[in-house]
């Protein structure tokens, strides 16, 4: 399974406080089954000091394999701990697809 394979580099990687894979191809225009989008919510220390695109870098460096194959999209929401804590209570929804990817 992609997302088991995503949540253990993630978690190898980066020794999260926080790591949440979910499987968002449902909803899309997807074949039934396709582990194609994902969204992403990890809290880290190693993303202290780091902006936004450093931390996404460094994700889809660790990710390589899996974007080379069925990996269409990553919604990525990546914090530090002191980041975290003023997000409690907030949803953190990824963004709309824009059509890529047909069913067949």
């Amino acid at each position: 399974m992609i997302r088991e394979q995503i949540e253990a580099k993630l978690a190898e990687a980066f020794d999260p406080a926080f790591l949440e894979v979910t499987d968002e191809s449902y909803r899309h225009n997807v074949p039934a089954g396709s582990e194609s989008h994902f969204k992403v919510v990890m809290v880290s220390d190693k993303f202290v000091g780091e902006r936004f695109l450093a931390r996404h870098r460094a994700i889809y460096v660790r990710l390589t394999e899996e974007l080379a194959g069925s990996v269409h999209a990553l919604a990525l929401h990546t914090y530090t701990q002191k980041e975290w804590e003023g997000l409690q209570d907030t949803v953190l929804v990824s963004p709309p697809c824009r059509g890529a990817g047909t069913m067949a």
